[in-house]
């Protein structure tokens, strides 16, 4: 990547992105956050590795105020820490335990949003989750490296935010996406996996929440993260 402008900025907004940036400067910006992502994804910056600003600028050929800026917003994402003294660093990966509570609370709270989805859901929101079911049917599922799966990453999040976003519950679907759940569980991905059952568990969920049958949308969303869980499981026992 060619450099670019140099003039200062600072993250202005909760997630790191530039107040008032100019369209350019966005598009570095997210270009800059997306490459950075794809580094820890992949453990190319190792899990518990320092983050080097300076270094990072050198390496993607560009200032230091996009790398921070990128930086912060992969703060609030969980993926990296900032600590006094010692600069970032990449957030260590899930440990069993740690992997096991964060489905426990995503049991808890998301088979509640899709039940109170499945009622209070308005058309506009019933298409738009419709619409990023169809959007995963074009993008391979979580295999190789993350560029190959970014995609599906993304419309996974947006999935179940969406879900918690139709329960017209807004603590209860702040507090899903603060989990950020699917780049911890993607990170901890490597492995690759010749059919992936996730779009199918999906669209059960999707039907229940159509028919407006509550309970059952609720028993999807719990038997698909259920599954989602034994599958990572599987993943370490056989990595």
């Amino acid at each position: 990547m060619p450099p670019h402008d140099r003039s200062a900025g600072s993250a202005g907004e909760p997630n790191g992105k530039p107040q008032g940036s100019s369209p350019a400067r966005q598009v570095l910006s997210d270009s800059v956050y997306e490459d950075i992502k794809a580094r820890v994804m992949d453990h190319e910056i190792a899990p518990g590795a320092r983050v080097g600003i300076e270094a990072l600028s050198r390496t993607l050929g560009v200032s230091p105020t996009p790398v921070r800026e990128a930086l912060a917003r992969l703060e609030a994402d969980g993926l990296v820490v900032k600590r006094s003294l010692s600069g970032y660093r990449a957030t260590e990966l899930l440990t069993r335990q740690g992997l096991e509570e964060l489905f426990e609370m995503r049991l808890l709270l998301e088979p509640r949003a899709t039940a109170l989805a499945a009622t209070n859901a308005t058309e506009e929101q019933l298409d738009a989750i419709e619409r990023i079911v169809e959007e995963m049917r074009a993008h391979p599922g979580p295999t190789g490296r993350y560029a190959d799966y970014r995609d599906f990453a993304a419309l996974d999040q947006r999935f179940h935010d969406a879900i918690a976003q139709a329960s017209h519950r807004p603590l209860l679907a702040d507090a899903v996406e603060r989990l950020h759940s699917h780049l911890h569980v993607f990170r901890l991905t490597n492995v690759e996996v010749t059919e992936d059952p996730t779009l199918a568990e999906h669209e059960r969920v999707v039907r229940a929440i159509l028919r407006r049958k509550a309970d059952r949308a609720a028993e999807a969303m719990a038997e698909h993260l259920t599954h989602s869980l034994e599958r990572q499981l599987s993943h370490e026992t056989n990595s």
